[in-house]
């Protein structure tokens, strides 16, 4: 049985084509696999492509959107469920409601929101569903040194990477999507330990 899949991507129209690329390639291997999508809702950058992607190989598609962002026009009105929601915080939550796993692709500060988001619920064991960063091209590589800092500094819990899988191969991040993730339990020892922000 297919997993409602909630891809994080760049929604910026500055970017390079390779991320177009992958964005697509994203969508045509979910709809492959038999999952449905949950995405951001808007036509634009990745977004739109993995959106389009996924319909066109026959994949269900859920957009969730604010309706600041219905209003400038790039809602994805081709989505099989379009979602208004009041705002940003609203749309997270719906995605987050609607999603059985995660899938981060390249992107930028919005990106980067919600992964810290998923990330840090599922660290702190409020979740156990999977969540995976596709980075062929090493965008976040800066990123992995950072948090690994931030462990030997006593900042991050030692569970920081249990908690997500961490891939450059497109069907390698759709396998661990589909697998059961290890199951995070934090102690009062984790706490006292490391901060969480």
């Amino acid at each position: 049985m297919g997993l409602a899949v909630c891809v994080f991507c760049s929604s910026s129209s500055r970017i390079d084509q390779r991320y177009l690329e992958l964005a697509t390639e994203v969508g045509a291997e979910l709809a492959r696999r038999g999952h449905t999508l949950v995405s951001g809702g808007a036509t634009v950058s990745c977004m739109g492509a993995v959106a389009g992607a996924a319909r066109a190989g026959g994949a269900r598609t859920v957009g969730v959107i604010p309706e600041n962002l219905v209003r400038i026009e790039i809602s994805d009105e081709d989505s099989d469920e379009l979602v208004v929601t009041e705002d940003m915080r609203s749309r997270k939550a719906e995605m987050d409601r609607r999603s059985d796993a995660f899938l981060v692709l390249p992107g930028g500060l919005g990106t980067l929101e919600e992964l810290f988001e998923i990330w840090t619920t599922r660290v702190l064991g409020v979740h156990d569903r999977p969540l995976v960063i596709l980075d062929p091209y090493g965008l976040y590589e800066p990123l992995r040194g950072l948090m690994t800092h931030l462990l030997e500094e006593g900042f991050n819990r030692p569970t920081v990477f249990d908690a997500v899988g961490w891939t450059a191969s497109i069907d390698e991040a759709f396998d661990l999507l589909a697998k059961s993730p290890v199951s995070i339990q934090p102690t009062a020892e984790d706490y006292a330990e490391s901060e969480t922000g």
